[in-house]
């Protein structure tokens, strides 16, 4: 049953905003631990609610001038309405992307990382084309990007790659997309034409924000040195200055070779285990919680959640939603909102 408000919770949130301005005009706030924390949240909250008074304003607006297109048959001002119409319609979608975010972690920057799968050079080939994907995506949301980790393959495409997605609600939007990937083609490396299937994996991590205490200890990590090997060819590097970093006690293992000296690429490398460590802990956490519930399936890291069709026919499937397209070409261009938003609202809070 949905709780009373649905998925804005407006009451609520406003009750929220009262407490938090009430714990910011105390004297000895900024001596508290988590007051930078407190201000986020503060300010988060305060920006929903704005937005959504905002677009109640246009809402009344336009059926004042509805009443009077109908009350005085003044059709001047249909085409006003049409245009305004048109504009609420995208604040809608604007404003329930927004109120999808709930999770604490939604509003930060995200590490994405993409991992090829059996299959060599075709795998290798998949996976180059899920990073021209997800970067294309991000350019369409206006989102800045860092490549941290580029490891081409033997004969085309590459390996894995770890791109670092800059943008509100980065992580939100795209902790979605973790899972296997799954493309079926006709081969362009095979000589008789004959169809194949490939794999990728991608993982996606919320970036870690610096007032977050993550606990490293020097002893539990193997620090190890590379040559770069270039993001696409370019500016390979002839000195060891990538770096890789393995977490003993976890295994986690990130590497950096962006950066040009191996210090740089070192404290970038840092930066991305605090943010991986921080989400092995925090889902530890939540699967000793889902294992004593015993209400919940086990997370499947692994499962496979999207097709790729381009041969019989051109189908782009998301196993989890049922959502369907036909333009798998605009898909691989970063069209992808669609699966996305379809994964948050069958997953929203409400």
């Amino acid at each position: 049953m949905k709780r009373k408000g649905g998925l804005f919770e407006l009451d609520k949130k406003i009750e929220e905003l009262k407490e938090k301005e009430l714990q910011i005009s105390k004297s000895d706030f900024w001596d508290l631990p988590d007051s930078k924390k407190i201000i986020k949240e503060y300010n988060s909250l305060k920006d929903k609610i704005e937005y959504w008074e905002n677009f109640r304003n246009k809402l009344n607006e336009i059926w004042t001038f509805l009443n009077l297109v109908l009350e005085e048959g003044d059709e001047s001002l249909a085409e006003e309405i049409e245009k305004e119409t048109i504009n609420l319609e995208n604040d809608y979608k604007k404003l329930i992307e927004i109120f999808y975010f709930q999770d604490e972690a939604d509003e930060r920057d995200a590490y994405l990382m993409i991992h090829s799968g059996a299959g060599g050079t075709e795998a290798c080939d998949w996976a180059l084309m899920l990073f021209r994907l997800y970067t294309r995506w991000a350019e369409n949301k206006k989102f800045k990007y860092d490549v941290i980790d580029y490891q081409p393959g033997e004969e085309a495409g590459i390996k894995s790659a770890t791109i670092l997605i800059k943008g509100k609600y980065a992580y939100g939007l795209l902790k979605s997309e973790a899972g296997v990937h799954r493309l079926v083609r006709i081969s362009p490396f095979d000589a008789n034409h004959r169809r194949h299937t490939s794999f990728a994996a991608v993982d996606v991590t919320p970036a870690v924000e610096d007032d977050i205490e993550i606990d490293i200890q020097e002893k539990d990590l193997k620090i190890e040195t590379f040559r770069a090997s270039g993001h696409g060819g370019q500016h390979v590097n002839v000195t060891d200055s990538a770096v890789r970093i393995t977490h003993i006690p976890t295994g986690i293992v990130v590497q950096c070779q962006n950066e040009r000296s191996q210090h740089k690429n070192k404290a970038a490398a840092l930066k991305y285990l605090r943010a991986k460590l921080y989400e092995y802990y925090k889902r530890e956490i939540e699967e000793e919680k889902l294992k004593r519930e015993k209400t919940k399936k086990k997370i499947e890291w692994g499962s496979q959640i999207r097709s790729y069709v381009f041969h019989p026919y051109v189908l782009v499937k998301d196993h989890r939603t049922g959502v369907e397209v036909g333009d798998g070409k605009s898909v691989l261009d970063g069209e992808i909102d669609i699966f996305i938003n379809a994964y948050l609202e069958k997953n929203m809070k409400i």
